[in-house]
């Protein structure tokens, strides 16, 4: 697809309120996605798995390589339960990454950074809390798969990242046992 029909198609979810399913240049896999906002670079939308939201993601237009509206037994379901209209917008400015830890940085919540990729040996994973915003980069201090707070910060610089995700079961449950 082309970028301006990816923008479209998202732009018109997030007016008319319809998950999509996205399918991103990192990932052999779709996911689905309700976006909530968009900006010229960026998106953020909340997480769809099984019929519940799975947290909010902030991701990049130029790594979504196709989009589809859903519209199946499943968006029937999830309209029946009400599930779109549980979600709660979180106040984030998704102008650029810097406006986006910035607004993130005030809700003081561990979240997860990413940079993905097809090859896993170029993924990075961090997941904790933002320590300083900065013009290019942002020093985040992150935890280990054992939960235990790392000494030195990561210098992560924006042009690396892939997508942010905050609010999730995982962040969620994972922190509370750190």
């Amino acid at each position: 697809m082309k970028k301006i029909e990816i923008i479209e198609l998202i732009n018109r979810a997030v007016k008319s309120k319809e998950m999509c399913r996205i399918f991103f240049k990192y990932n052999y896999h779709y996911s689905y996605h309700f976006p909530l906002i968009t900006s010229e670079k960026l998106f953020l939308s909340a997480n769809e798995d099984d019929f519940i939201i799975d947290g909010f993601t902030v991701r990049r237009f130029c790594d979504v390589k196709k989009v589809e509206i859903k519209n199946d037994k499943c968006v029937e379901i999830i309209k029946c339960e009400g599930v779109f209209d549980n979600i709660k917008l979180p106040e984030i400015d998704i102008t650029d990454w810097y406006s986006v830890f910035l607004s993130l940085s005030e809700l003081n919540i561990n979240i997860i950074v990413e940079k993905e990729n097809l090859n896993d040996d170029e993924c990075e994973f961090a997941i904790g809390k933002i320590e300083k915003v900065l013009k290019t980069k942002v020093i985040f201090k992150h935890f280990d798969a054992d939960g235990i707070w790392q000494e030195d910060c990561y210098e992560i610089p924006y042009s690396q990242i892939t997508s942010i995700t905050f609010s999730s079961r995982y962040v969620d449950i994972f922190s509370k046992y750190v």
